[in-house]
């Protein structure tokens, strides 16, 4: 099974990504993880990315792409995979999709977990005060808030007209919106 998990900062994407892995069988590839690797490897890719990196530029799509594509062609992947901080506008997308059908694995679902955003204000404050994230101030929190909705709002429409987007209550236990999750994925397969 091929999934990407869309939502907000603080609802939960990484947190059930992992749970989906372990009950998929499939990696959890967060973009974030992928480039760090790639660039303490020193592979050609992760070299072009540490160069832009030490500018204080952000990586290309083209070489983010690149890297996926590196990625997609490993083994462990041949079962499909979940996708977790990417595709983040419609232009990666787009690249996204095409990257897909030329390598006949096309995406099978897009899952967003849906949280008020007061409730992520709330979550990223308690992550701010338990881990001393800077990044999880209130003000901080509604700004990435608000790029995310702008830049998101095309991806998530992109899915729906592609049939692939199934949107997932994000509220509640972490088992409860686990089992929402597999239900949707899988109709009638047992969360165990």
């Amino acid at each position: 099974m091929r999934l990407v998990l869309l939502g907000a900062p603080g609802s939960g994407k990484g947190t059930q990504a992992a749970r989906l892995k372990d009950h998929l069988q499939v990696p959890h590839i967060s973009t974030g993880d992928l480039l760090r690797a790639e660039v303490a490897a020193g592979s050609p890719l992760g070299l072009q990315a540490k160069e832009v990196m030490a500018r204080g530029d952000l990586v290309s799509d083209e070489i983010l792409l690149g890297m996926l594509e590196d990625r997609f062609s490993r083994d462990d992947t041949k079962g499909g995979f979940i996708l977790d901080g990417y595709p983040r506008n419609l232009a990666q997308a787009d690249a996204l999709d095409a990257l897909l059908g030329r390598i006949g694995q096309p995406m099978d679902y897009a899952v967003q977990l849906e949280v008020d955003n007061e409730l992520l204000i709330e979550r990223l404050a308690g992550r701010a005060k338990a881990e001393g994230r800077a990044d999880d101030n209130p003000e901080s929190v509604r700004k990435r808030l608000q790029v995310y909705d702008t830049q998101t709002a095309p991806v998530i429409e992109f899915y729906r007209q592609h049939g692939q987007l199934t949107v997932v209550d994000g509220v509640g236990s972490l088992d409860d919106v686990f089992a929402r999750i597999v239900e949707a994925i899988s109709p009638g397969q047992a969360v165990g």
